[in-house]
């Protein structure tokens, strides 16, 4: 197979289920994602949230490496406007000395959550000299790349480990596939989030030309049974929504209700909700996989995160199953 899969997990919370026995579900699947032969495996930050229990993808990177053997583990993603880019320098320098060679740092634009959480998060903070993402993402690339200069009175984000973590930028547009290249990160296309073709085709493109050839990654929602109509059921009523609000950022959400409470918490009057198609592949193993041949074909991917937004925990992972088996069979 000319191509990579990786996971991303954002630790879902069953019905009637405790957050712990959630994440002990997503320590699990990263040691069976291992043994199935999956390249990477990053966990989400989603906040307020009672239905996801991964409000801090750091503490679980760390959790995780302790519990597995080779397989990369990292961010998808932090969510950078939250936070201090010394700090997440910090944070992911300490990673990666911990596990050299395994982890990796994906950072992403969007809140991760309502507006009630983004206050939160950013209670004192003073936005005049936070800056743009884009000045953040800089300062944060600054940081993973001082040198150790033996002056005692210099400021690094220790400590300096031997084996930096891989830099990656999610986002789903040409403006972050510019950033990304113009920065040398690997940029990572949200598909899973804007199924928009024409788009996807001008921001890998867009990457590729500035990065001199470099290949992006892209994020796709899939779901993988063991028959077309089990799949087709698994993915039934599945939708996200973007909320645009005037003269300001546009979201995406999981519901039309995430949607609506999203507007109520930040007290917008003019915006707009509109419902938008996820870049979704499913089928049998061998279906979706033919989709990701395709893919890699007309758009020269080499490497697809997947995630596979099913509540059902025992078809999550016999889809992650099926297509691990088969991508193993078939290489």
């Amino acid at each position: 197979m000319p191509y990579r899969l990786s996971l991303l997990d954002k630790s879902p919370v069953a019905s009637g289920e405790t957050p712990g026995a959630a994440l002990q579900r997503t320590l699990q699947l990263a040691q069976q994602a291992e043994a199935w032969g999956y390249h990477r495996f990053w966990l989400a930050e989603h906040h307020n949230t009672e239905s996801l229990a991964s409000p801090s993808p750091e503490l679980l990177i760390a959790w995780i490496v302790a519990q597995t053997r080779h397989i990369r583990v990292g961010s998808g993603g932090v969510m950078l406007q939250h936070y201090s880019p010394y700090k997440v320098a910090e944070n992911f320098n300490l990673l990666a000395s911990l596990a050299p060679g395994r982890i990796d740092l994906g950072v992403g634009k969007a809140p991760g959550g309502l507006p009630l959480s983004t206050h939160a998060l950013q209670l004192g903070i003073d936005a005049d000299k936070k800056g743009s993402f884009a000045e953040q993402l800089r300062l944060l690339d600054n940081w993973l790349q001082q040198p150790d200069s033996g002056d005692e009175e210099s400021l690094r984000a220790t400590p300096l480990p031997s084996h930096p973590a891989s830099r990656f930028l999610l986002g789903a547009s040409r403006e972050s596939a510019r950033l990304a290249a113009e920065l040398n990160w690997q940029f990572v296309f949200a598909a899973h989030l804007n199924g928009d073709r024409q788009l996807l085709e001008a921001s890998l493109e867009t990457y590729s030309r500035l990065s001199q050839g470099q290949r992006a990654l892209v994020a796709v929602q899939v779901v993988a049974a063991d028959s077309p109509a089990q799949a087709d059921q698994l993915v039934s009523g599945l939708q996200h929504f973007h909320v645009q609000i005037k003269d300001g950022p546009g979201v995406n959400v999981a519901s039309l209700e995430q949607a609506e409470r999203y507007v109520r918490q930040g007290g917008f009057s003019d915006y707009r909700i509109e419902p938008r198609t996820p870049s979704l592949l499913k089928g049998t193993a061998s279906q979706v996989h033919a989709q990701f041949e395709a893919l890699h074909h007309n758009f020269g991917i080499d490497e697809f995160i997947i995630d596979t937004p099913v509540a059902d925990t025992v078809a999550r992972r016999r889809s992650l199953e099926l297509l691990a088996t088969h991508h193993l069979v078939a290489a």
